[in-house]
């Protein structure tokens, strides 16, 4: 069997189309919406409404982790469109998750990141697309676990929820073979970005699951530039499957 897997897909429909080639089944991992390329400040949806020059203001006052003047700067920039914010940023992410989703092979599953709207997804999601949040799938003999979604930060991005609401989802799942989740668990060599320069959220129930039921595998995205993409923990393989928005590959499971 061969599975292959993406992770912060961010708008990367053209790649996206091929990710599952030569694989019996392809894994999302979330973050399929690009609201704001941090490489490329001209992309993604903040920039298409106000321009590449706030996009970069908006960048680095986060990157500085002046959090509260990046809302202040968006607020402001709000207030001169004469039109309902949560409405318009939808139709955007909508138009996204139309090409995303037509993109997805089949079969794919998937699970949402932090940047996603779960509300949209059952519009969009095809026959051959599965959707799992706090479920468990098996494909060629092995149990696969998924968490979608992030835990609350600063940057408040769309589905952010509590650590408590978080490790429920984990706990459901029992035992599983491979651990697929957005974020990683809560070791600061998987979650530290070393281009951001700070420390992403992990999970700290993610890290409790690993020890306690030892899964082969804990396959996550989140971090895209990690300072250790894959460790063991106890007999644990832990990936970080890459940024896939920059370089359209995914990451290959076979057994």
């Amino acid at each position: 069997m061969r599975v292959n897997v993406v992770s912060d897909v961010h708008g990367n429909a053209a790649d996206l189309a091929h990710a599952g080639d030569g694989a019996d089944a392809l894994i999302c991992l979330g973050d399929l919406v690009l609201f704001l390329d941090y490489a490329d400040h001209s992309r993604g949806i903040f920039p298409d409404l106000f321009g590449a020059e706030n996009a970069h203001r908006l960048v680095e006052l986060r990157t500085a982790r002046r959090f509260d003047e990046a809302r202040d700067l968006g607020r402001s920039l709000w207030a001169e469109v004469a039109t309902d914010r949560e409405s318009v940023i939808e139709s955007a992410v909508r138009r996204q998750y139309a090409e995303l989703f037509a993109a997805f092979p089949t079969p794919t599953y998937a699970t949402y990141g932090n940047v996603d709207m779960p509300t949209l997804w059952p519009e969009y999601a095809h026959p051959g697309v599965s959707v799992l949040d706090g479920e468990r799938v098996e494909i060629g003999g092995l149990v696969f676990g998924f968490v979608g979604g992030g835990l609350r930060t600063p940057m408040r991005t769309p589905y952010e929820i509590s650590d408590e609401e978080y490790a429920a989802k984990v706990e459901a799942l029992g035992e599983v073979d491979v651990l697929c989740s957005h974020i990683p668990p809560e070791v600061p060599e998987l979650t530290y970005d070393t281009v951001a320069r700070r420390f992403e959220r992990g999970s700290r129930a993610l890290l409790d699951a690993i020890h306690r039921t030892r899964p082969r595998y804990s396959l996550f995205g989140h971090v895209h530039q990690p300072l250790v993409r894959r460790m063991r923990v106890g007999a644990t393989e832990c990936v970080n499957v890459g940024h896939f928005a920059s370089t359209g590959r995914p990451w290959t499971l076979e057994w």
